[in-house]
């Protein structure tokens, strides 16, 4: 699931909702069978073990290497085996092509790297639910279809749910099942991909025609908010 929209649309916002760091002014949000906006924070607890997520800038911890990054998870939420963890990170690593990296620190990697390590410590407890934060973003063009690959490799080997939330419609066309568009924090629209190519909507047309807003500026009123005459 692809969600995507423009620059204040509500899409960071959604993220930080259905994450539970953020409860909405009305409305239900539900989720592997709980609602989290009148969960409890054991419930909420429970809920996020099964969840996710992949940083837009990485937040990878700049004091530890790749492979204590990515084991962080399983040090702080599980009781394994130092052996069994090395395994596991070891696995991931290999999934999204850093296994030789691992030894690395947080400043010796491109964004590309930073990025794939995210996402090896986000899928490191193989969770149902997996959040992508703007994985494109400052991304070269070849290095972002990479991603986009990798990212339907994991859905498809992994059998997770993914929600990605990006304005990249590049990606948002090479990796949704189904999107969902947000303006002006409303939902415009939910739909396959060509369900949403062939949409009426001209909020939609607009957006994947990179059609600039129009801004309608009353002049006087824009004069008295320079001076700071409100009057």
């Amino acid at each position: 699931m692809v969600i995507m929209g423009g620059s204040g649309a509500g899409k960071s916002t959604l993220l930080r909702c259905m994450l539970g760091l953020k409860k909405p002014s009305k409305g239900h949000i539900h989720m592997l069978g709980t609602d989290i906006c009148h969960a409890s924070k054991g419930e909420l607890y429970k809920l996020r073990e099964q969840m996710g997520v992949a940083f837009q800038g990485g937040a990878l911890f700049t004091s530890m290497s790749v492979a204590e990054n990515i084991q962080l998870p399983l040090r702080e939420h599980t009781d394994l085996d130092e052996n069994t963890i090395q395994i596991m990170t070891r696995i991931k690593l290999d999934m999204v092509n850093l296994l030789s990296h691992e030894h690395l620190m947080p400043s010796e990697l491109s964004g590309g790297m930073k990025k794939r390590a995210a996402l090896a410590r986000a899928i490191i407890k193989d969770p149902k639910l997996l959040f992508f934060d703007e994985p494109s973003a400052g991304l070269d063009p070849i290095t972002s279809a990479e991603l986009d690959e990798l990212i339907i490799m994991l859905k498809e080997s992994m059998k997770m749910t993914i929600i990605v939330v990006t304005h990249e419609l590049d990606s948002v066309f090479a990796i949704a099942d189904r999107i969902a568009i947000l303006g002006d924090g409303e939902l415009i629209q939910v739909g396959t991909p060509e369900e949403i190519k062939s949409s009426k909507d001209q909020r939609v047309i607009d957006l994947l025609n990179r059609t600039p807003r129009e801004n309608v500026v009353d002049g006087d009123k824009h004069v008295k908010r320079l001076t700071g005459n409100s009057e």
